[in-house]
Order: structure tokens, then sequence, then C-alpha cells
């Protein structure tokens, strides 16, 4: 059905090409999904793989509910993927525990002196209140300044000690008239790292499997910490820290030695609060011994809740997103910032428009989660890259040192992954307790290790074989005997040298791979046609020509590929025009 739907629109392509007048050989054509272009594919994958450029990690990527997968970071920066939205934001406070001081300052007396007994709460601004009950820790500038000021809560009317950053002390309070603040304390950032609050949201004890039991790890969580990122350009001067959906909170948190906050499911396996669909877990996806241990009854008020009406499956009618309803329905943080203004944990509550990501494909807002991913090691080439790029001509000169080579200047590894079902296959079988693994490179190499998987009892047959694959035939003949998709490369188990069982790895990969790998993949190199590259007679192109927003798409991906796999350029020219 994939496949029928891929060619669904072919002769109203070709039509319009030929009234375009755009001159394209639609006689030969390439396929992405046929058996030759994806072999390529797995044998440049292979190249980066013995580079140690291709490698699997546990980072906070961005990922799209609405269409079940990771993102890259230049499909982020595809046009119109970041947009201004309107979000209700809250600036929460975090209670500091009993007899908490900071390390100096100019009152060594605070926070004693001046009290009355009143609490002490260190302020935090969030645009994603739906965060808040994952928070296991708050961040500030070791050298920025900060203060104690003596104030009441605009909505209870609580009398209490608010600390924040002082550049941001004039944002939130205001002295009356012919009176001063009354500051109780004032020192840096470092001062305060250490001190201990309580949870806000105490839905979930931040917990961790050790020895196959479920160990409460709050003793560890709830502490202020130094972070160098933090500014005071809004917000207080203090952030939240979510671990489990923000990058820069994981590494602080990672540093600073706090656990993050996740849930046990059924399976054994960690998850953030919030689960793959983009909602808060329910209680028949996780791991009873964990819901007893770890799990208040608070939770289950919101369990199951969308974060984002995005998400919310009710909102997609006859297949269509009806973003009209979606925006009218009070949504998830909302909800939450009324319940906190109710239970005084709210300082201010308030509408803020600020540029967010949103899915390529769905244009829906995407989520920082963290995956099990497999990436491209693309920043160890970024010099090499950058020296490459200074040999292309551009037109107009100015993308190619300027968008593109800003775009190069900041690389970020390419997170491959994708948790679709149609598409190119991640070429790796793997055992995930001895972490034994196989990169396979060529259908040949395939069929090879399947035959040591069926002298070891792994496998009954091997498949490529029974439908009839001849190894060596470069034949079409041959090649349609097979078919390299999910799920039959999914069935194919191989064995390790110890071994053990190794299955696929179910990630399929990137299509901007595929579209950056057509030089190579359309004329099945290195299997066929070899001379036409290694003697430069087809590639590299003399030049290329697409819109200024392909910097972060095609011209990228060609430009990586043909860098890191064969030291060269896959283009001498760009003609970018501005689409």
């Amino acid at each position: 059905k994939c496949r029928e739907n891929v060619m669904m629109y072919t002769n109203e392509w070709s039509d319009l090409s030929h009234k375009m007048g755009y001159w394209v050989d639609m006689e030969h054509p390439y396929i992405t999904y046929d058996n030759k272009y994806i072999e390529t594919l797995w044998w440049l994958l292979k190249q980066l793989y013995q580079k140690d450029l291709l490698y699997k990690g546990y980072t906070i990527q961005p990922y799209s509910p609405a269409a079940g997968t990771g993102l890259s970071s230049h499909e982020l920066n595809q046009p119109g993927c970041y947009r201004d939205v309107k979000d209700t934001t809250v600036t929460a406070q975090f209670k500091a525990a009993p007899f908490q001081l900071p390390r100096g300052g100019e009152n060594k007396a605070f926070p004693r002196e001046g009290l009355d007994g009143a609490s002490v709460y260190f302020l935090a601004w969030t645009t994603t209140p739906w965060t808040l009950p994952s928070n296991t820790a708050l961040c500030v500038g070791p050298k920025i300044d900060y203060v104690a000021v003596k104030g009441n809560n605009p909505y209870s009317g609580e009398e209490a000690i608010y600390i924040l950053a002082e550049a941001r002390l004039s944002a939130y309070f205001q002295a009356e008239e012919g009176k001063e603040l009354e500051i109780l304390w004032r020192g840096k950032g470092s001062d305060l790292v250490g001190m201990k609050y309580e949870q806000l949201f105490p839905w979930v004890k931040p917990c961790a499997l050790e020895d196959g039991k479920v160990v409460d790890k709050s003793a560890e969580a709830f502490r202020v910490i130094p972070g160098d990122y933090v500014t005071t350009e809004d917000g207080t001067g203090i952030v939240h820290i979510a671990p489990t959906f923000g990058a820069d909170d994981a590494k602080v948190a990672k540093d600073a030695g706090i656990p993050s906050l996740f849930i046990i499911d059924k399976a054994g396996d960690t998850r953030p609060m919030v689960d793959f669909t983009g909602k808060y877990f329910v209680k028949d996806d996780m791991d009873a011994d964990f819901v007893q241990t770890c799990v208040n009854e608070s939770y289950w008020h919101h369990s199951g809740d969308f974060v984002k009406n995005a998400y919310d499956p009710k909102f997609n009618v006859g297949g269509k997103y009806d973003e009209k309803a979606a925006t009218k329905e009070m949504d998830l943080n909302v909800k939450m910032c009324i319940e906190m203004k109710d239970e005084g944990t709210a300082f201010r509550i308030e509408k803020h428009v600020h540029n967010y990501p949103h899915c390529w494909r769905t244009d829906k807002p995407v989520l920082y989660y963290p995956l099990d991913s497999w990436f491209i090691r693309s920043s160890a080439a970024k010099e090499r890259m950058m020296e490459l790029n200074n040999t292309i001509l551009w037109k107009p000169e100015s993308t190619g040192t300027g968008r593109f080579g800003k775009w190069l200047e900041n690389l970020n590894d390419w997170n491959l992954s994708r948790s679709r079902y149609w598409g190119t296959p991640l070429p790796i079988w793997r055992n995930k307790d001895t972490r034994e693994e196989i990169c396979i490179g060529s259908v040949e190499e395939l069929y090879n290790e399947i035959e040591k998987a069926v002298a070891a009892g792994v496998m009954p047959s091997n498949p490529l074989k029974d439908r009839g694959f001849v190894p060596g035939d470069m034949s079409q003949e041959n090649y349609d005997r097979i078919d390299l998709h999910r799920p039959y490369v999914d069935q194919i188990w191989l064995v390790g040298k110890s071994g053990a069982v190794l299955k696929r790895e179910l990630d399929l990969i990137d299509v901007w791979f595929d579209s950056g790998a057509m030089p190579y993949a359309q004329i099945h190199y290195p299997f066929e046609n070899k001379e036409l590259l290694d003697k430069g007679i087809a590639f590299p192109a003399d030049f290329i020509a697409e819109g200024v927003d392909q910097t972060r798409g095609w011209f990228y991906t060609l430009h990586a590929i043909a860098t890191m796999v064969f030291d060269s350029v896959s283009y001498k020219a760009v003609i970018s025009n501005g689409l």
C-alpha cells in the first residue's frame, strides 16, 4: 500500500513537468524505494560506520508526536518551521526547604533576619507549564547578582521572601510610593548553589531501576545548580530544569548529579512523564511496582491529558487537523496555571509570544524528548565541510558564505533515526544485552550473514535465497525478487561472534539522507557504474539549482555525505533562487 501511494501522482507530475518545459529524463527515473537504491544507501552508511561517524546515543532531540518520529536539526530549520505562537506562561514559586541558607552574600543572617516566619521562594518563569511536574532542579547563573526581597503573592496575598535576579527585580516588584523595596539579601548565583527546595508538583518521585528494583532518588534532586547559559534578558534569572524535556536542562542536570524524573513502563523501560503520543502516561502503561513506590494519587487527575491540544486525536476530523477548534478549547497549560493560582504556587500568569518549532510534515508543534537514536557524527567533519564549501561557486555568493556557511559553522550531529514504517531501513543488527552489532553494507553481505545465522540455527532458512536472489547478479530482475523494506528485513535475525542473536534496529533513516545520496544511489554505486564516479564523469555535478531553503536541506545533505564518505564535493556550483 505504501508503495502504491508513493507512485500515486507520477502521471500528474510528469504531465506538469512537460508543460513547464522542465528538461528531465522521464524514461530512466531513479526511485528511492528501489532495492538497488537502498543498497547504495546501506553501503554509504557502512562507510560512515567504519569511520566511527555513525553511533547510537540517548539524547534530547526534537520529536513530533503527530508524526511519531524524531527530527533532525536541518529539518527543523526548513522555512516556516519556526513560528510565533502565543502561549500561557507562568512564573512559579518554588518553596525553599527549611533552614536553607545561601553560602555568602551581603547579609549572612538571611533568611532568618526580618522574616517574621514568612516562607522563602525561588521564582522561575516557564513558557511550558506542562513540564513543571518533571522539574528536578533550579538553575542560576554563578556570576549573576541575585536578591531576596519581601513581597506579596499577587493572587493569594501571602507575604513571603522571594529570590530572583536583581536585574529582573523591577519586572516583578514595585515599591510603594515614597518607599524602597525591602531587600533582605544580595549575592551571587554561586551563593545559592546547593540550596534545597520542595518539589512543586509531588506527582511522581524521581526514581531509578537498580538491580531490578525501583529506588527513590528524591534525596539527590530539588537543588539549586549552576549554569552558564542562564541570562537576565527575560524571566527571573532562575531557570526551571526538567532534564527529560530540554537539551540544556539535561546537560546541566547531568553535570550536577541531578536525576531525571522518569516513568517506568510495563516493559521496564524508563520514559519521560509524557508518552510518544504527547500525553501524560496512563496507569495501564506503567510498571506496577513503580506506581506503588513512586506515583502520588494527585498524578491521576491529569493522567492521559495531552500536553498540547494539537496532539489530541479528537481535533483531527476526517484526517484533517481542526486548528480553530483546538485553539478555542482550554489547553493543559491554562488548566495547570489555574490550578497553580488556586494552590498558591503561581506568582504570575501571562500570555507570551515566542518562536516555537513545528514539524514540517504535520504543521504541529514538536517536543524536545529523550530518544534512543542513531546519529551521523557530522560535527566531526565540520571543518572539512567548511573548507570544501570554499571551493564551490555560489550564485549568489552571499548564500554560500552567509546562510550555508553559518549553518556549517554551527553544525550539530545528524539525527538519522526515524520511527516510521515505510522508508529505508537502518542496516544495523544488534543485540541489546551484549551490545554486539553488525552494519550491513550490501545485499550480498546480508545474504552471507544470513547463511551464518542459518548454520547457527538462528534462522530456519535464507529468505533471500528462497526468493531466488543470486549474489553478484546485478540485473534488475534479480533485485526485483527481494524486498529490503519492513516487515521483511525485520524478520531476518543474524548471529554475532559470541553466538548472540542480533535483531535489526527498528529505525528507518531520514529521507534527507536518501536525497543527499542521489549522486551515488541513482547509478547503484559502487556495485555498478563505478567508473562514472571514480573518474569524475558523472559527479561532481557542474552545477545544481534549487531554492535558498535547501541550504538546510538538499544542498546540505549532498555536501555532508560527499565530504564524510568521499572527502569531496558533490557539486561545483550552485544557482540558488529566492523561492
